[in-house]
């Protein structure tokens, strides 16, 4: 017995003891699904009958298929636009607050409540706003949209709701980046004679290109990976104008029990993914400050 609690007493096999939870955790969650999706990706399987192994083929068909060629457009006008707009507008909200106005810390918590208010509560609040009846926007404008049911704007609108999520998150990111810059450099920009434009372009986007980098990847992940804003808002519709990839697994997975295409289309995605970032990580040499 005094061996046995000896053994638990050592700092090593203590350390090794509490970390287990979270590797079996790890391991049981994510590490068997991953291995075992990635097989399902090269089977035919509705969940109730035999897996049956097909080999390419779920690829191919999706490959060949028109409507999975529309959801991939979809799927990187919604990212490519929503990360767009939560980089270039954080940004420049960011640079405003960096100058101490009046209200900074007020307009701070406004432009961040977004972030942390519940998607089912913001995708409620949006479907008001837009409603072509009695919606807010539509009083506003004039005009009388159909925001959400037209399929020329119903992508319009999702990306308008998903950029205004993630602007105060990025904001806060970019204005953290700014603490980190040293005020020296622009009080010596500000006896040269350089303007605000300048200042901004030469020196802020250069020392702030890290921080940028890390919100362009974040941003185009999460972007890439959106569900819960289509499944409230449009489920994908109308006629599949808003329909993206996680959606489309989701449906192919648990509606229609097509988990072969299913897992095929997650692994597709995955590749996007991984490709993009890897391409945002192997150019940031030429762009990035200090690298």
């Amino acid at each position: 017995m005094k061996n046995l609690l000896k053994t638990f007493s050592d700092d090593k096999t203590a350390g090794k003891l509490m970390l287990l939870p979270a590797v079996l955790g790890t391991f049981i969650f994510i590490v068997i699904p991953v291995i075992f999706s990635f097989y399902l990706s090269f089977c035919d399987w509705d969940l109730l009958s035999k897996i049956r192994f097909v080999g390419l083929s779920n690829y191919s068909k999706l490959f060949l298929d028109s409507s999975f060629g529309l959801i991939l457009k979809n799927t990187f006008v919604f990212a490519v636009s929503t990360a767009l707009i939560s980089i270039i507008l954080p940004l420049i909200l960011a640079s405003i607050l960096n100058n101490k106005i009046r209200g900074t810390e007020f307009f701070k918590t406004a432009y961040f409540l977004p972030f942390i208010t519940p998607m089912i509560v913001a995708a409620l609040v949006w479907e008001w706003i837009f409603d072509p009846g009695n919606g807010l926007l539509n009083f506003v404008l004039r005009t009388h949209i159909n925001w959400l049911y037209d399929t020329d704007t119903a992508m319009i609108a999702l990306i308008i709701v998903s950029s205004w999520k993630l602007i105060g998150y990025n904001m806060l990111i970019f204005l953290s980046g700014f603490s980190g810059i040293n005020q020296d450099v622009y009080e010596a920009a500000k006896i040269d004679g350089a303007s605000q434009l300048q200042t901004f372009f030469e020196i802020t986007i250069p020392l702030l290109s890290p921080t940028i980098l890390f919100v362009l990847i974040i941003t185009t992940i999460s972007s890439f990976q959106v569900f819960d804003l289509i499944y409230l808002m449009t489920q994908g519709g109308p006629m599949e104008s808003t329909n993206v990839l996680v959606y489309w697994v989701y449906k192919n997975a648990f509606e229609y029990f097509n988990v072969g295409a299913a897992s095929a289309g997650a692994y597709i995605l995955f590749l996007i993914v991984l490709l993009l970032t890897a391409l945002q990580w192997f150019t940031r040499k030429k762009w990035v400050f200090n690298e």
